[in-house]
């Protein structure tokens, strides 16, 4: 049997390549100058303004991402390593292996950190990551396609799925970058199928990707791995069933090429992968899920209803997130891309590819569903597997929008084929009316998607708001100084992390959010941990100036080695930048030093803060009292300080 013949899955049609050259080459140009143009049309909001200054928000994830990319251009330039840093977490640091950061966007885009700080950085990122990915799509599908329109359908439900919009609304950066997991279908296609290259071109090939996708997310090379897992054993069953002979003949080189992929990404991942189990802060037990069970799972009715992210909004817009409308629901595929890949499958099913990618899809959409519905799904099996259970169930969606993207390209391409064969293929006035028919198919394929998305296109933005203290004071902090910000980082509300990071690292910082930021890992700080994040979180009963309280805060920042608290003083700012409000934070800061703060650039800030006096407890009462009425509506900014002192019975006060 000729290879082009073949019936292992993913072969059937693997030979039927596009037009090489300068065709080949005008089409891939133009696919990647529409996607461009859709990718800043999803962030107008940025261009059109100031991308230097504004981003989704200077808030929550967003600000923790803004972080992450101002790292690594600081590490660089200044000589320390590029994945522990104790700017953050101080003194004990933070393993950027071993949280969610993306340590390769951030070296690839140190250029434009340092010309336009790290705000202008992550826009860039932002922007380029629906495109790059929609294109990587769209070369994965130009090696099985004919016609150019239909891998340029595939690349945009792939690259501008609701998954990825919403992904990127949320400034999950970590998630939204996929354009490497088409690129490893593409080489894992010619390793076990179509075995054009050499088994070590491929093996390094693949090698690459893998590392590079580490540095990207090690929860989507994960997910990538089990996904490929699922593929390999479908592909070699379905040969073994019917082609015995030939999967012995494929076997030797697709098993080079596996062993050179591991052995290469073994070298070069040793290291890193040591310094993320075992080296300086790393973290103990989940990190992508914070440990919880049933944490955020689709639902079967997930994948054809637009709902899932709108109960987040008012949490979002109160304490930091996406500031715009309700998103769509991550598990959203859109009714016309889902339509023509089931149609398609079923139409043209004799197309091996097709069975191939929506088996695999159909397992991904199992895996991705959430325990704790009534019935049984199987990550109630998989939910306590090392690794694997960590992963947040719903993003096995970003395979089954990689799956629903393939089968919606090869798809359209079949019916383009059939159009011409239907219109005469031979004759110029035929093909232009396949064409037209074909381009009104993609149209119609990506439209309930597009209505679905309107009303967050534009994306919604925000300028990333400083505190005047940090706009003015916090780039020129002596050298080792150790800021607690308030509202404290670990209580969700991460602003201060996007201003550290627009004061370019001049100062360090107790504290932090994201996996890290878990009371659990905490230490010996954890009462002083919780009372902070309670006292900045505004839910629940706020915490009064009790001497168990106040002790575990002293506790905390001895531990930390706090030098300075900071305390904003303008109620103007961004909810998601307040917190408890300033009366109530520095009312209870004075309590905890024990001493006034100075008011200076809109801020209450204890300085010297190992040094300061023992606390000074004050009754529920009088911390009311001196916090709200008359005194907090006092212009003199050091009343309610002055008052908290008094009721301390502290002199001065």
């Amino acid at each position: 049997m000729s290879r082009a013949r073949t019936t292992v899955p993913g072969a059937r049609g693997a030979e039927e390549g596009p037009p090489s050259g300068a065709g080949g080459a005008r089409a891939l140009v133009a696919a990647a100058g529409a996607y461009l143009v859709l990718g800043t049309t999803l962030w107008w909001g940025v261009w059109s303004t100031h991308p230097t200054g504004v981003t989704t928000c200077g808030c929550g994830d967003a600000a923790r991402f803004l972080w992450y990319i101002r790292w690594p251009a600081f590490a660089l330039g200044h000589g320390h390593h590029l994945w522990y840093s104790t700017w953050l977490f101080h003194p004990g640091g933070i393993n950027l292996l071993d949280d969610t950061s993306v340590v390769a966007i951030g070296v690839a885009l140190a250029p434009v950190t340092w010309l336009w700080g790290s705000v202008a950085a992550m826009n860039v990122a932002l922007t380029l990551a629906p495109v790059l990915s929609a294109l990587a799509m769209y070369v994965l599908l130009r090696r099985w396609v004919r016609w150019a329109p239909a891998a340029f359908l595939g690349g945009l439900a792939y690259g501008f799925s609701p998954f990825m919009v919403s992904e990127l609304a949320l400034n999950q950066l970590n998630i939204a970058f996929l354009a490497l997991p088409p690129l490893i279908v593409l080489v894992l296609a010619d390793m076990l199928v179509t075995q054009r290259r050499s088994p070590l071109r491929n093996g390094l090939a693949l090698a690459g990707l893998v590392v590079l996708q580490f540095f990207l997310s090690t929860e989507v090379l994960v997910i990538c791995a089990v996904a490929v897992q699922v593929g390999t054993v479908l592909v070699v069953a379905w040969a073994a069933w019917t082609c015995p002979d030939q999967l012995a003949a494929r076997l030797r080189p697709a098993l080079a090429g596996a062993g050179t992929a591991l052995g290469a990404s073994a070298v070069v991942l040793a290291y890193p992968v040591w310094f993320l189990l075992a080296g300086p802060a790393h973290l103990v037990g989940p990190i992508w899920s914070y440990g919880a069970t049933s944490r955020y799972g689709t639902t079967p009715s997930s994948f054809v209803t637009t709902g899932g992210l709108a109960a987040l909004r008012p949490s979002m817009l109160r304490f930091g997130g996406y500031q715009g409308p309700a998103l769509v629901g991550l598990g959203y595929l859109g009714l016309g891309v889902l339509a023509v890949a089931v149609v398609g499958t079923v139409v043209w099913r004799r197309d091996r590819r097709l069975l191939l990618f929506g088996a695999i899809g159909l397992v991904m959409v199992a895996l991705s569903l959430g325990p704790g519905h009534g019935s049984w799904v199987p990550w109630d099996a998989l939910q306590h597997v090392p690794w694997i259970g960590d992963i947040v169930e719903v993003r096995f969606v970003l395979v089954v929008d990689l799956c629903v993207a393939v089968l919606a390209g090869l798809a359209v391409d079949h019916a383009h084929t059939a159009l011409l064969a239907r219109n005469g293929a031979g004759g110029g006035g035929g093909r232009r009316r396949s064409d037209v028919l074909g381009w009104a198919l993609v149209g119609l394929v990506a439209l309930p998607t597009v209505v679905v998305l309107w009303p967050n296109l534009p994306l919604t933005t925000r300028a990333v708001v400083l505190p005047t203290w940090y706009a003015r004071r916090g780039p020129a902090q002596p050298l080792g100084t150790v800021v607690l910000a308030y509202p404290v980082p670990s209580s969700g509300l991460q602003s201060s992390e996007a201003w550290q990071a627009v004061n370019d690292m001049a100062w360090a910082q107790a504290s932090g959010g994201g996996p890290q930021g878990q009371p659990f890992r905490a230490g010996a700080a954890r009462p002083g941990f919780e009372v902070l994040s309670a006292a900045s979180l505004p839910l629940g009963p706020a915490p009064l100036p009790t001497p168990a309280a106040l002790t575990a805060v002293r506790q905390a920042l001895r531990l930390w080695r706090v030098t300075t608290v900071v305390v904003p003083d303008q109620p103007g700012l961004p909810a998601y930048e307040q917190g408890r409000g300033g009366h109530y934070a520095s009312g209870f800061f004075t309590a905890a030093l024990g001493s006034l703060p100075t008011h200076v650039d809109g801020a209450w800030v204890w300085e010297a803060v190992g040094a300061a006096p023992p606390p000074a407890p004050v009754a529920p009462i009088d911390f009311a009292r001196c916090t709200t009425g008359t005194v907090a509506d006092s212009v003199d900014p050091l009343a309610v300080p002055t008052c908290v002192l008094a009721a301390g019975g502290r002199p001065g006060g």
